[in-house]
């Protein structure tokens, strides 16, 4: 199951009471206080981890806490600090933390690199024992501190994939069929009336040992920004993306207006993030292979000549085509983009 989004709640461990004690030796008179301090509590920490790729074994625990620590004891014995909690997420993940008052969640991390520690929640502080308020006029102190409690936040992840390439498109455009046919990427393909209900990540190996990411970003449709549809839970998704493929279906089944397919995706994006349309963009006319009106394709490649957008004809079933978009892909990739 692909979760990429979680609340849940995160508990500090509470520092250990400090402890009031005095020493009762035999031949010792006057043994003073001997009440050690409390240990610190745990602390909870987030580390990215390259082993995960969605956050689904966070949907079902609402609350995850650190060991608190223990209270002082007598002989000037200090307790033990409590364990922190280390909770993996996966790479690409911000986190955000949830105000008191049901305010605007308040980003305050972004685990984009693997092994990326941050703690979210920090540990009491013991409370000191009797021992440590001896002073020259006051010799039998009885006075100890209690532990501070730990850090309570309510937290809301969200991952973003890291992908250098993002697909995107209408439901049924052909973006799993094409990422499965350039990747070893394996999603689920078929004529179904309704997008694909998750993204999915393929590796795109090429000669002389170059190789990039690419995401597959389930089908936007128009008002997508708005959350129609599954498309504004997904979009964030290409927001770390270097490059987006606007794949087009210009078979006719859909009786849409190629042209009109791109404007509206192209709208979607500019909508939801005017920055997403900023990024660099390939157009590909999928479904070369059952075209029913080769006009409807010369128009469209008309309408990108005038956007500058390149534009390529493929069929991600057959192959026609896919090696010359993949090999755009990289070259677009490859290029340092220009001073702006």
């Amino acid at each position: 199951m692909f979760v990429d989004e979680v609340d849940f709640v995160v508990a500090a461990g509470d520092g250990g009471r400090g402890c009031m004690a005095f020493r009762r030796e035999k031949f010792v008179p006057l043994g003073g206080p001997s009440g050690g301090d409390g240990g610190d509590g745990g602390s909870v920490f987030l580390v990215a981890s390259p082993h995960m790729n969605t956050l689904v074994s966070y949907r079902f625990h609402p609350e995850y806490r650190a060991q608190r620590g223990q209270h002082g004891m007598g002989s000037n014995m200090h307790g033990k600090n409590g364990k922190d909690r280390v909770l993996d997420v996966p790479v690409g993940t911000t986190v955000l933390e949830v105000p008191e008052d049901g305010g605007e969640p308040v980003e305050v991390a972004d685990l984009t690199v693997a092994g990326e520690r941050f703690r979210i929640a920090a540990g009491g502080q013991g409370g000191r024992g009797n021992a440590r308020f001896v002073s020259s006029t006051n010799r039998a102190p009885r006075r100890t501190d209690p532990g501070i409690p730990g850090e309570v936040k309510k937290l809301r992840l969200k991952l973003k994939l890291l992908a250098d390439v993002g697909l995107v498109g209408f439901p049924n455009a052909g973006k799993s069929t094409l990422i499965a046919r350039i990747s070893a990427a394996k999603p689920k393909i078929a004529d179904y009336p309704f997008t694909t209900l998750t993204p999915h990540l393929g590796v795109v190996a090429l000669s002389d040992d170059r190789s990039f990411v690419v995401a597959d970003v389930p089908g936007l449709i128009e008002g997508a920004h708005r959350g129609l549809g599954l498309g504004h839970q997904f979009l964030r998704h290409l927001e770390r993306t270097r490059l987006l493929i606007h794949l087009i279906d210009v078979s006719g089944a859909t009786e849409r207006d190629p042209v009109v397919d791109f404007d509206t995706i192209r709208r979607e994006l500019e909508m939801y993030r005017p920055e997403l349309a900023d990024k660099p963009q390939l157009a590909a006319a999928n479904k070369m292979d059952v075209v029913a009106d080769p006009d409807a394709v010369d128009r469209l490649e008309a309408h990108l000549a005038t956007l500058r957008v390149p534009f390529y004809r493929i069929s991600a079933v057959t192959g026609e085509g896919v090696g010359r978009l993949v090999e755009a892909m990289w070259h677009h990739l490859s290029t340092p983009a220009p001073d702006r």
